[in-house]
């Protein structure tokens, strides 16, 4: 398959296209490099069914693939917040314009929307049948409705143009490749933690969240896309529910770490509890996480020493 992966020299976008490597396929590779490394694809370069392209997908491009895998946005309030209305374009219009390539190539497209379409979820654990509780007008709505509205296009294009669509909910993902600026929980306390820095919590530490290993995301998007007759949405996450604050004492063991916890007040709109409900995923594609949380945590702080140490 000649497979085109957008946002692939980011953290989950990497590894995706080493997957689709290993398996025989010809992967192009489009960023524009505002969060996604050279560095992450470094190693495949040399590879020749894999081709690297610079370009924002704001603006069109012609190319002939037979799967397109959607991935192309900042996903860490820090990097979406930076330029918002970049954000909320690149959802609206990098959507419409892959879209285009699967209509006309007919392309099968699977797009990766966010456990963030929930908002402050006033259910819990989250399904897919739950429409959100999502401030339209907030600081993260330019990803949060972006995806939304992603989600619509994706599903306008399959009922009115037959497009060929799969849509996935991810939840947090986390691992080597993890950018160590990008504010986001798992890399934010490990870099703390490892440079024996205060932990910064934010609130009480009594908000949850749910931590995937991102191999076990990367199989569950691979399902999704090799999947018949079924479009989604679905959600892709681990279960595993902790509070911000175990999580952080948790790190600082596993670290051996002397940081302290700081606490900082709670960010506007910054959801109290996410933890997905994963029966479709276990249903439709057999797919559940495998990876413990201990597992993964290990091989992600083992990746920022070494990065820490270069």
């Amino acid at each position: 398959m000649r497979i085109l992966v957008t946002g692939g020299a980011g953290f989950l976008g990497s590894h995706l296209c080493e997957r689709l490597l290993a398996a025989g396929n010809e992967v192009i590779c489009l960023d524009n490099f505002f969060t996604g490394r050279k560095k992450n694809v470094q190693h495949v370069l040399n590879n020749p069914n894999f081709d690297l392209i610079r370009h924002d997908i704001t603006i069109p491009i012609l190319l002939e693939v037979d799967k397109i895998y959607h991935l192309a946005c900042p996903a860490s309030p820090i990097h979406y917040q930076y330029n918002a209305i970049k954000t909320i374009k690149t959802n609206v219009l990098g959507t419409i314009n892959m879209l285009g390539i699967a209509k006309r190539a007919k392309a099968r497209i699977l797009f990766a929307s966010t456990s963030e379409v929930y908002g402050d979820p006033a259910v819990h654990p989250q399904k897919e049948d739950y429409w959100g509780n999502v401030n339209t007008i907030g600081i993260r709505s330019c990803y949060d409705e972006g995806k939304r509205v992603a989600e619509t296009l994706m599903m306008d294009y399959h009922r009115q143009n037959k497009v060929d669509i799969k849509i996935i909910r991810i939840f947090n993902t986390y691992g080597p490749r993890m950018l160590p600026d990008d504010g986001r929980v798992v890399s934010n306390f490990i870099i703390q933690a490892l440079k024996g820095e205060d932990i910064t919590v934010y609130g009480k530490g009594s908000q949850t969240r749910s931590f995937c290993y991102v191999d076990d995301l990367v199989e569950g998007m691979v399902r999704m896309m090799d999947s018949e007759n079924f479009t989604g949405p679905v959600n892709l996450g681990n279960p595993e529910e902790y509070t911000i604050l175990e999580f952080a004492k948790k790190i600082i063991a596993m670290t051996g770490s002397k940081s302290k916890i700081a606490y900082k007040p709670l960010p506007s709109d910054d959801p109290r509890q996410r933890q997905p409900d994963i029966t479709l995923a276990g249903q439709k594609l057999g797919w559940k996480p495998v990876v413990s949380v201990t597992d993964g945590l290990t091989r992600t702080v083992e990746y920022f020493r070494k990065e820490l140490a270069v």
